[in-house]
């Protein structure tokens, strides 16, 4: 066998192989949605995309007789290491042949590079940070990856571990299904809680600019202000946030993004899309046509929504306004989702997220997503 040779992306010509060589880790796996060209060219795109603005990335690529055979990215984020007083590194957008050896040569090849920048650790798969696709999945390879979430070869697992690498964090996806959802103790607290805090519901103004940019900077400052404690999370910047709304209008459905005032004060928001990747999964071409057709013809298709986020600012935490939003978006998701949604990502040590979507929705876990993390 020929030799298995590791260089760094230098060219645009290299950066079109680091994107399309994806393509030839899932040839025969129908559970594969075919990320969008155009989208990736962006996504790594050091003058595009506005987290390289505080964050670097160094991508490299495997190669043997001429075939990229794996790829991964290391990424410092400047961000994460000044709110965190940290030196850890990330690695990201990685894809392999079911070979060690292939895998801890990329590895090698991120880790000496975050070494260069000051790094003592690597953690990820993200994509390129945790504000993106992240985590590798670890549980659930036997259905398609809904929108703005991870899918791998199950082989991957046993690479990363391998490779010495070990879990920091699991994060899980819920199915909610309407069916189960609802029952007469939810509907009768959530209209308790409308009643007794004046809560109401306020969907977002997608078609008027001047509303929309508000809306958009007040769900950028709640999340802001509400995720500031989890596990890994990094503020948006404004430029972050600005260019995440002018990507995500396009597939947006206003029902489903909304936010919960309390006596006509914003209090928390609720952001839900929809699964547009069960049309996308009928085109594995990449390009704009191609999946542009795929939404046309299979729109049909596109009967479940992802929730994504909810986040209510602190003050207002503690008087069931979470309750009022979950019960309302099963409402607004009813007719033209009929499959129900996804509840994804919820971390491990989330307990009062989880015991509510067991107990008190009848969510069933699906699948479950790891984050790793390896000193260097």
């Amino acid at each position: 066998m020929s030799q298995t040779t590791i260089r760094p992306v230098m060219t645009e010509t290299d950066r079109m192989r680091f994107i399309k060589s994806q393509w030839n880790f899932y040839k025969n796996d129908p559970n594969w949605v075919a990320p969008l060209i155009d989208e990736r060219k962006k996504l790594l795109s050091v003058t595009k995309n506005p987290i390289y603005q505080h964050s670097k990335i160094e991508m490299f690529l495997a190669e043997r007789d001429g075939v990229v055979v794996g790829r991964i990215a290391g990424i410092t984020n400047g961000n994460h290491n000044k709110k965190y007083q940290d030196k850890v590194g990330f690695f990201g957008f990685f894809e392999c042949e079911n070979n060690q050896d292939t895998a801890n040569k990329l590895f090698d090849a991120a880790h000496a590079w975050l070494k260069q920048q000051g790094m003592t650790a690597s953690r990820g798969p993200v994509n390129p940070s945790m504000n993106d696709e992240a985590a590798l999945l670890v549980e659930g390879f036997d259905e398609p990856p809904v929108i703005l979430t991870t899918y791998n070869p199950a082989y991957y697992v046993a690479l990363l571990e391998n490779a010495g690498y070990a879990k920091a964090k699991d994060m899980y996806a819920y199915l909610l299904r309407h069916e189960s959802y609802q029952n007469d103790k939810m509907k009768r607290l959530q209209a308790a809680l409308r009643e007794r805090y004046k809560i109401t519901i306020r969907e977002i103004n997608i078609k008027n600019k001047a509303q929309l940019e508000k809306d958009a900077n007040d769900i950028k400052e709640i999340y802001n202000a509400a995720w500031a404690s989890n596990w890994g999370i990094v503020p948006f910047t404004d430029a972050e946030f600005a260019a995440l709304v002018k990507d995500l209008k396009p597939v947006a459905d206003q029902r489903l993004i909304y936010f919960a005032e309390v006596d006509g004060k914003v209090a928390g928001f609720m952001l839900a899309l929809p699964d547009i990747n069960r049309a996308l999964i009928h085109s594995r071409s990449g390009g704009l046509l191609g999946a542009g057709w795929s939404l046309l013809t299979k729109s049909s298709k596109v009967d479940l929504c992802r929730i994504i986020v909810m986040g209510v600012l602190p003050e207002y935490q503690k008087i069931g306004i979470d309750a009022v939003m979950y019960y309302e978006i099963e409402e607004r998701s009813r007719e033209k989702y009929p499959q129900g949604g996804e509840a994804s990502w919820i971390a491990e040590d989330n307990e009062a997220m989880n015991r509510a979507l067991t107990k008190t929705m009848n969510a069933k876990r699906y699948k479950t997503y790891r984050i790793y993390e390896k000193s260097i």
